[in-house]
């Protein structure tokens, strides 16, 4: 199917009815999950007496899952009906977002009963992840992918721009409880989006067959493309030492600056100023970027952590942020416009949850690690120590791929002045 573009190439993808649908349910749907993300962090605070340990064992356990089920969710989003399975998985976290309200708001919530609701809650985003991603390609064209994928990163952090702040307010109004329970309303949206969705529209592929082996099958894919081992290890540098924003905004505002909920929440939002700004940038793209961009993009990421990391007050932490935001989203969409554009589309949901299995699974060893940083050497620690375990990672881990494809050879993945696409 073929659209007509907009005159603004950055909003292309709005034009196509499933597509603006599903956005604008993704986007009220993603609202709350920023606004349970920030709730549940300052809930743990309050709890575990301040333990910046205690928020990097439940982020790990919210993320764990990811680790342990990625690949599964990946292989389920080839095999089935991707509406149908993210049904299904927003569901699901709804209702666990619904229990951890509830034994909030009724003031018998304890640090395990937050500890277990946040791995529960991991197991449906583990299973929604990948078909939630290569569901973007059934209600986009193929030739707006780019743009779509831009977009939904826009969504995503424009939410994170607005979730924060609305969970400082509701935390510090009527306690976190509430704004748990906000999030498991937020979710009727999505499966709202889901509901309306014109069928005859979406560019379904035909579903991957049972077979033996598939599982197999998709690490076998990656492990052959040297590009996509690079991306990935990208991924996993990123999602380990740097994307712990809640742990590390936490402990800043608490242990840093002795702050209280409300700056922690304008913290999230400020941040997301930058995100949404990088997101746009991402989303004005016509062609996805290159593998050595991706690379940049991440040092360059790295490099802005520790700058913020030095600062000495709220007030400078908190101008840092927005150029912090602006290169994160950069990195996590370059990379993620790069995977989904160079793999195959019947291999692309078991890629895709290969690539959030390296991002979000590495962060139940990243989080306690950051954890741990802040507990032995302070709040400013897991910036600065963050940032250099990422650029170390990256570093090895193109180290190890040139090392089996050197530069002499057509393998290499930097060698390359373009990839090819195969969307």
């Amino acid at each position: 199917m073929s659209v007509r573009l907009p005159q603004s190439r950055m909003f292309a993808s709005l034009a196509i009815r499933n597509y603006r649908i599903y956005f604008f349910g993704a986007f009220l749907s993603n609202i709350g999950t920023w606004i349970q993300r920030v709730a549940q962090d300052w809930l743990v605070l309050e709890l575990s007496h301040g333990s910046a340990v205690a928020v990097g064992v439940t982020t790990a356990l919210q993320f764990l899952p990811s680790l342990l089920l990625g690949p599964f969710g990946g292989l389920l989003a080839d095999r089935l009906d991707k509406r149908l399975l993210l049904c299904v998985t927003q569901l699901w976290m709804a209702l666990s977002a619904l229990a951890l309200g509830l034994l909030t708001v009724t003031g018998v919530a304890q640090t395990w009963h937050v500890y277990v609701a946040a791995f529960v809650f991991g197991i449906g985003s583990a299973l929604d992840v990948p078909a939630r991603q290569s569901f973007v390609s059934e209600v986009a064209t193929r030739e707006l992918l780019t743009n779509a994928i831009g977009l939904n990163s826009t969504s995503f952090n424009a939410a994170r721009l607005i979730g924060p702040g609305v969970a400082g307010l509701i935390i510090a109004a009527w306690g976190s409880g509430w704004a748990i329970l906000t999030n498991a309303v937020s979710y009727l949206a999505m499966l709202g989006a889901l509901a309306m969705l014109d069928r005859r529209e979406l560019d379904t592929p035909t579903p991957v067959p049972r077979a033996k082996g598939q599982l197999r099958e998709g690490f076998r894919y990656v492990a052959s493309r040297p590009d996509l081992v690079v991306a990935l290890g990208v991924g996993f540098a990123v999602g380990t030492f740097a994307l712990n924003f809640q742990l590390t905004n936490a402990v800043m505002v608490r242990q840093a600056f002795h702050m209280g909920a409300e700056s922690y929440g304008v913290l999230g939002s400020i941040m997301a100023i930058g995100s949404v700004v990088g997101a746009l940038y991402a989303a004005r793209r016509e062609k996805a970027p290159r593998l050595r961009f991706v690379v940049g993009a991440a040092v360059l990421f790295a490099v802005m952590l520790a700058i913020s990391g030095l600062m000495p007050n709220y007030l400078s932490y908190a101008i840092s942020l927005p150029l912090v935001g602006v290169v994160a989203l950069t990195t996590m969409t370059s990379t993620n416009m790069f995977v989904q554009t160079n793999c195959e589309p019947q291999m692309r949901g078991r890629v895709m949850a290969l690539y959030f299995m390296v991002l979000m699974g590495g962060t139940p060893i990243g989080s306690p690690l950051m954890g741990w940083l802040a507990q032995a050497f302070g709040p400013r620690a897991p910036l600065i120590g963050g940032a250099i375990l990422q650029v170390l990672t990256i570093g090895m881990v193109i180290a190890a791929v040139i090392r089996r494809h050197p530069p002499s050879t057509d393998r290499n993945p930097l060698s390359a002045d373009k990839t090819d696409a195969t969307v």
